[in-house]
């Protein structure tokens, strides 16, 4: 069995015992939370509609944090000194999704 969750603008496939890392989700280490799936594949039954996945869950754990790789730019104007060199790194959530539920 697994599901497509929407967390953070993206969607992931997920199954039961799956860590991956989404986007901050404001919550502390330990604690649970339900996200709503999208698509639900049990064997050959596939819950797509909104009528189907009204009772649909996935449930999941906060287990710890995680940083995304380093991203640089540089930006440069010929001619006229101007130089700006930047860097990101995305801070992550990791999460374990403990079940899913059909409803």
């Amino acid at each position: 069995m697994y599901a497509v969750i929407k967390t953070g603008g993206k969607q992931e496939r997920v199954e039961a015992g799956q860590v991956l890392n989404v986007e901050k989700l404001g919550k502390e280490v330990g604690d649970d939370l339900i996200l709503t799936p999208v698509l639900v594949v049990d064997g050959d039954t596939v819950l797509a509609t909104p009528s189907e996945l009204a009772g649909a869950s996935v449930t999941a754990r906060v287990v710890g944090e995680a940083k995304g790789p380093k991203i640089t730019g540089f930006k440069y104007k010929n001619k006229s000194n101007q130089r700006k060199r930047w860097g990101h790194r995305q801070h992550y959530d990791a999460v374990e999704i403990t079940g899913i539920s059909t409803g």
